[in-house]
């Protein structure tokens, strides 16, 4: 596109009060979402849905026809937003006061759970037209009637794959229920299963369908890049790839809280600006570690998918995938993270050999082929760090002006050593500490014999005896399927809250108020101790241990009348058994 043809913001029709704020933030022309957004938003033309990645500009394709669309008069919610988690919920909001700068009297209010709700009901007391929420803690004020959304103009369901995958879907009924039938409702989503579809068949009206990029794929300028490695080499491959790239910034995505913060201890003793992001963390601790992370303080920060979620940064280098997401469609939400902004980036996948046939269905879903590379050597490594340590030292600009004064004794003290000489102390005082780790290193890359297949799978094995040999603990938790409770939501509580990989999961059964949950007895403590961090619609999770299959403990408090199982009426045709006696009958044994 030209300069002449190209599109500008005033051209969609965006206002001159919003237009001075988007100025101020660097807005210049708009990305291709805000072209197909914008005018369709503020001409209230159809419901849409997007399918776009993060970094595409979606925040303020919907946001700047929110902010100009609300009526500063009217003090109720005009405009929603549904996030899947707090911090996407907190930068959506800090967008719109961006947009919304210089519009004077319009109220934004952000609503989210690990925040106390009573806060949160005040601000909404007070008046404001533009909410923005997560699916549980609204859900909650709308059952405590503390917000009405009668008067809603505009739903968005941002990352709507993410709520959905998050067990949101219970919450998602319940919010556009209650929301007027002539509202715009516009759904931004990176992937499109068919339980999204069946959301937008039930509550949207004849959808208009804006694609950006490919359906279900990856940023075009994200390079794809898998390396295989031996099981007890993950870690020593993740430092080699971190080592092997001066100036890296990015995130590492891990299974567990446990393991997040294992590596990024790893890191920080290996001399990386690293920190871990994850669910034990408070929010002022979340808030100060995101806070390192975009001023460019920390390089890497180690998190989890959940973690990771509203983490809006445009200038990462990397991704890399610790382990492979469980989900093919958590991928693309983490890929879709570098590359962002007409930048490029890098997604890389440390994949063990049994994890093959997982990298290729990850592959037919962003429509990329993966490129495979071996492990950089330890002597690659070093090259690396000395060549990116010569570009920098060659570029350095001096000021001779505040040196002159100690040049000449300090050219007295180095007169015996020659260049090279010189340059070797220099070099071993800035990348000494490379240099020892990595003198005599191993080939990290495992051979394509069937020796490392046999490792990786015996590896396997003595993981599933170990789960086979596991004595089960029956849990009762006081949430069900009225909660919003899936067994996959269930499963998420136990690894996430107990940041053990690998717990052993057994029989569970959902009712509508309480359910019932299997697990490995070595975590009982833990899972214990788990769920009690939990909170559901703003109702404190609470397990206790089932002491007895047939009669639990917890039957024998208030209420237990009405858990035990009814007593079986006799069948009509039924007869008193006596050894003598003969009956015929259906079913009767002569």
């Amino acid at each position: 596109m030209t300069a002449s043809t190209m599109t500008t913001f005033h051209e969609l029709g965006v206002h001159d009060e919003i237009l001075k704020g988007l100025a101020e933030l660097g807005f210049t022309t708009p990305t291709p979402i805000q072209e197909k957004v914008i005018p369709a938003l503020l001409g209230r033309r159809r419901d849409q849905i997007s399918l776009a990645q993060t970094g595409t500009g979606k925040t303020a394709a919907f946001g700047i026809p929110l902010v100009q669309l609300a009526n500063t008069g009217n003090r109720r919610p005009q405009g929603l937003v549904l996030c899947p988690t707090r911090e996407l919920c907190m930068q959506v909001a800090r967008d719109l006061a961006n947009f919304a700068k210089h519009r004077a009297g319009l109220a934004i209010v952000a609503v989210y759970g690990g925040a106390p709700i009573d806060r949160q009901i005040r601000s909404l007391r007070q008046g404001a037209q533009l909410v923005v929420a997560t699916p549980g803690r609204l859900a909650d004020l709308m059952q405590r009637r503390e917000i009405d959304l009668s008067a809603l103009a505009a739903v968005v369901l941002d990352e709507a794959d993410e709520m959905l995958n998050m067990g949101f879907r219970d919450e998602i009924d319940l919010i556009l229920a209650a929301t007027p039938e002539s509202r715009t409702t516009l759904l931004f989503s990176a992937t499109m299963s068919e339980q999204l579809r069946g959301i937008a068949a039930r509550y949207m009206r004849e959808p208009e369908e804006v694609l950006v990029g490919r359906r279900n794929g990856g940023a075009d300028n994200v390079e794809h890049v898998c390396h295989t490695v031996r099981a007890t080499d993950r870690y020593p491959a993740l430092r080699r790839i971190v080592d092997a790239s001066p100036g890296i910034f990015g995130i590492v995505f891990c299974r567990t809280r446990q393991e997040t913060q294992e590596v990024a201890d790893r890191l920080t003793r290996d001399g990386h600006a690293a920190e871990a992001l994850h669910g034990d963390l408070s929010q002022a601790q979340r808030d100060q570690v995101m806070t390192r992370f975009r001023n460019g303080v920390l390089r890497l920060l180690v998190a989890t998918d959940v973690a990771a979620r509203g983490v809006d940064v445009s200038e990462l280098s990397h991704v890399i995938n610790y382990n492979l997401p469980d989900d093919p469609a958590s991928y693309t939400h983490r890929s879709g993270r570098t590359g962002r902004a007409g930048r490029s980036g890098t997604s890389v996948v440390i994949a063990l050999q049994r994890d093959q046939r997982r990298v290729r269905e990850l592959e037919q879903k962003i429509g990329k082929r993966f490129a495979y590379r071996p492990l950089p050597s330890g002597r690659e490594v070093c090259e690396a760090r000395l060549q990116d340590f010569a570009e920098t030292f060659a570029a350095l600009e001096v000021d001779e002006s505040r040196l002159e004064h100690f040049l000449p004794g300090l050219s007295a003290r180095l007169a015996d050593l020659d260049r090279e000489e010189l340059l070797k102390r220099i070099l071993k005082l800035q990348c000494g500490a490379v240099l020892e780790a990595y003198h005599g290193a191993p080939d990290l890359n495992p051979p394509a014999a069937k020796g490392a297949k046999a490792g990786d799978q015996a590896e396997e094995a003595r993981n599933n005896r170990k789960k086979a040999g596991s004595r089960f603990t029956r849990f009762f938790v006081n949430v069900g399927r009225g909660d919003g409770m899936l067994p996959e939501r269930l499963i998420g509580m136990v690894n996430e809250g107990t940041g053990i990989r690998g717990i052993a999961i057994g029989k569970i059964e959902l009712q509508r108020n309480f359910s019932f949950i299997e697990a490995d007895s070595r975590f009982t403590a833990q899972i214990m101790e788990a769920f009690r961090h939990y909170q559901v619609n703003g109702k404190p999770v609470k397990a206790e241990v089932a002491e007895s299959v047939a009669r639990p403990a917890y039957l024998d408090g208030p209420g237990a009348q009405r858990w035990k199982p009814a007593a079986r009426k006799p069948r009509a045709n039924s007869r008193p058994k006596h050894p003598n006696q003969k009956y015929s009958g259906r079913g009767a044994r002569i």
